[in-house]
């Protein structure tokens, strides 16, 4: 079985704990009110505004205006459900992910030490320069929709990325080091982002999609505790002044 696998049947097992689920729609219902209201107002505004921008206005004067209504009509709901995924995430990463983490590391990894920050101020500008970097490159590669393929690629890529920066820094801030966290990424970067990849996929189903952030949250925990304990290799820790020390058991 995966490292990728094996965190998700783990989030599975932890929705079998009632209150879990609590956490799990909040920041759904709020993303769905974002989703159903930018859907009610503002859906017709965003078509009329990308069949004006290039790409598409390009297509409208070679005169395939019907092609650039339809790529725009796919824009616009793209948009409309990225604003709302992006604003359960921050509900998720800032409000929710400290309580998944507290519930997951002391149920299944209670053995390991808490070696590094617990930072609210550093989760949120994690968060937001996640946000902002997804944002702009998100807006920068909508050219490249008119390749065949892509437009369905980009969003489930972009989405993957910021769901991997955002989560698998959070679950690890608590319990890593500095050091351990480096490692960490340069070990299994690509499973993390293999992982955002399956959850961007489900984001992408209506309504559904909403939970997912939380889902990512509860995954990327599992993932990132196991691999840490793992890099320990069953350290124990004892603590001399300030100064943590891991010594490997014998």
């Amino acid at each position: 079985m995966t490292d990728v696998g094996l965190a998700l049947l783990r989030s599975i097992k932890t929705l079998g704990q009632g209150r879990v689920w609590l956490l799990v729609f909040g920041p759904a219902v709020l993303g769905l009110l974002v989703w159903v209201g930018l859907a009610v107002f503002s859906l017709e505004w965003l078509i009329a505004s990308l069949v004006e921008q290039p790409p598409l206005s390009w297509l409208a004067g070679w005169g395939v205006l019907w092609l650039a209504k339809l790529a725009a009509a796919l824009g616009g709901w793209l948009l409309i459900l990225a604003a709302a995924f992006v604003t359960a995430m921050l509900l998720a990463a800032i409000f929710v992910m400290p309580l998944l983490l507290e519930v997951v590391s002391s149920t299944d990894y209670p053995e390991l030490a808490r070696l590094g920050k617990d930072s609210l101020a550093g989760a949120v500008v994690n968060s937001l320069v996640a946000v902002l970097v997804f944002t702009v490159g998100w807006l920068l590669t909508l050219p490249l929709w008119l390749i065949p393929g892509l437009a369905l690629l980009l969003p489930v890529l972009w989405m993957a990325w910021l769901t991997r920066r955002t989560f698998a820094y959070d679950a690890l801030s608590v319990h890593a080091t500095v050091d351990e966290w480096r490692l960490l990424r340069r070990q299994h970067g690509f499973p993390m982002l293999l992982l955002g990849v399956i959850l961007a996929l489900l984001a992408h189903i209506p309504v559904i999609g909403l939970l997912t952030p939380t889902l990512a949250a509860l995954a990327y925990t599992h993932y990132c505790l196991e691999a840490l304990r793992r890099l320990r290799q069953g350290a124990v820790v004892t603590v001399i002044g300030q100064q943590p020390i891991l010594k490997e058991l014998r």
